[in-house]
């Protein structure tokens, strides 16, 4: 297998025009004595929505790593891919994010899932293991439950990997699976009976991506209980080491966090865990930059700011349809989006302050944040327009690419604010 780094920041770069702005930021933390790997990542839904081919990451990570003498390794993801989504990805990618959230909940054979349960009485008992806030209670019902709806899943990964590890090479291949964009978060024990179910199919998988309590909406910082997310966090992190010790897992397995961006109230709890224990990590921040590309044009005035005002009230008036596929994640009072002809009057500054994720700005406003979130297919429609107005407002707008995600994510969660 190709082994992944201890620490892995996924960035997402929606019109492949931000990679090198986005690796700055890697670059002001490494020379804060901090190495994080840049994963750029883009899913095949984001490359329908823009027109956009894999390969176009590939290519701009590759620009952006001469053109700032990069040394350090860099990863392409293939996101949340699936067998007939992945064939465009796998000359450009190295990393492979195996999304089986569909099988989830089908059930696997009978005589599978039996021959599972029989084949791991470890996973039955009382289960002490190091670093866990409390004790495992798992019954062979419990193992058996959690068989009937993952199993079908995690041989949907196996299936996946086995034919991306065949076209590629294994040492090429860098997996993780994800779990995440489900309905029902799993708990440490159905962790663990899923690590071992990843282990029994042989697959290397180094990170895994689980789905935690609460809400994780596009663009804005997590709602939900923070205790609650800590015991979790660490908990899962304990699991993952006694998987790797217990079933042969890659030493490198680490927990992935498909964020959807900004969960700044979490970082503390993540920067904490693993300064405790060791442990690495793999992070995804989804389309933070596409964001910060609006608001640099806001700040640049003029055609700038005119366009991103243009692409707002075309969101406007079509939020219901580039809500739907973000249903469950995002949560926008439609009351409390301001009309177009109000947001024509505003300053660029003043429209800027109402996106930038700066949660004590008197003007900052999460419902619109959350819909230009999900409305970048507007500025796709818009094709050379867009782009090349991000091209004569280069150095604003990379400025607050990397400001955003050094300043915001990769200094709070790896050194501390």
């Amino acid at each position: 297998m190709l082994i992944l780094e201890k620490y892995t920041f996924g960035v997402g770069d929606r019109f492949a025009h931000q990679a090198a702005a986005q690796l700055r930021a890697f670059v002001q933390l490494a020379d804060a004595g901090v190495d994080v790997t840049p994963v750029w990542n883009k899913s095949n839904r984001e490359h329908t929505f823009v027109g956009s081919k894999p390969q176009s990451v590939y290519d701009a990570g590759k620009a952006a790593v001469e053109k700032l003498g990069w040394g350090k390794p860099w990863h392409v993801d293939a996101d949340h891919i699936q067998l007939k989504t992945v064939d465009p990805f796998l000359p450009c990618s190295d990393f492979f994010t195996i999304d089986v959230a569909d099988s989830i909940g089908k059930p696997a054979p009978a005589d599978e899932v039996t021959a599972f349960v029989d084949r791991h009485p470890e996973l039955v008992g009382t289960l002490k293991l190091a670093g866990l806030s409390a004790p495992l209670e798992v019954t062979r019902a419990d193992v058996q439950k959690v068989a009937e709806q993952y199993l079908l899943a995690v041989k949907e990964a196996g299936e996946i990997y086995r034919y991306i590890a065949a076209a590629k090479g294994a040492d090429n291949v860098a997996a993780e699976v994800s779990m995440d964009e489900t309905d029902t978060p799993q708990t440490p024990p159905e962790l663990l009976i899923i690590l071992a179910a990843l282990s029994d199919e042989e697959i290397p998988v180094q990170t895994i991506a689980p789905k935690f309590t609460g809400r994780f909406n596009k663009g804005v910082d997590y709602v939900g209980d923070l205790d609650q997310f800590k015991r979790e966090f660490n908990d899962d992190v304990a699991v993952l080491a006694h998987a790797v010790k217990a079933y042969g897992l890659p030493e490198t397995l680490k927990l992935s966090v498909h964020s959807g961006s900004d969960k700044f109230s979490l970082y503390p709890i993540i920067r904490e865990c693993l300064q405790r224990t060791g442990a690495g990590l793999h992070l995804k921040t989804a389309g933070t930059t596409w964001l910060e590309e609006i608001i640099g044009l806001a700040e640049a005035g003029g055609d700038g700011l005119a366009l991103a005002k243009e692409i707002y009230a075309y969101a406007l008036e079509h939020v219901e349809e580039f809500c739907a596929p973000y249903a469950s994640v995002i949560d926008i009072d439609q009351s409390k989006l301001p009309s177009a002809e109000e947001v024509n009057g505003w300053s660029g500054p003043r429209m800027a302050s109402a996106i930038r994720h700066i949660q004590d700005n008197e003007h900052f406003n999460a419902h619109m944040r959350q819909l230009l979130h999900v409305s970048f297919k507007v500025a796709a429609k818009h094709g050379a327009r867009y782009t090349d107005m991000l091209t004569a407002n280069e150095e604003i707008v990379g400025n607050e690419v990397t400001k955003n995600i050094y300043d915001r994510h990769l200094r709070p969660l790896f050194i501390g604010s």
